[in-house]
């Protein structure tokens, strides 16, 4: 019996849409309205410096990068295949897709583990 790894990429998704779903609008609404609208007080470049600078905050970015770009990369390969039938093409839209997606987590790792 032949193991795939569909199911990992369903965890990956749906694991990266719940994130997306809970954390961005968080994100969006403290740095797209709340700090330029002077709702709340924006954080000092110190402050936030300090802030990265943490293990767990690093971590916090990673899994918020990593897994939205996995739930990306499911979307629109299943985008491709029903919206644009091209289904032919299974084998190189998994690895632009994921490749993109796994590219752009390890640089996101390099970034944030790359900072003093």
């Amino acid at each position: 019996m032949a193991r795939t790894v569909t199911p990992l990429l369903w965890l990956l998704f749906s694991a990266g849409g719940t994130i997306a779903a809970l954390l961005f609008p968080v994100h969006l609404f403290l740095i797209g309205l709340a700090f330029p609208l002077g709702w709340l007080e924006a954080p000092t470049y110190g402050f936030l410096r300090s802030l990265v600078g943490h293990p767990l905050t690093r971590m916090y970015l990673f899994v918020l990068i990593s897994l939205t770009l996995f739930h990306w990369a499911h979307r629109f390969r299943y985008t491709l295949y029903d919206g644009f039938q091209i289904k032919h093409l299974t084998a190189l839209i998994v690895v632009l897709c994921y490749g993109a997606a796994l590219a752009g987590s390890i640089l996101a790792a390099a970034t944030l583990w790359s900072i003093p």
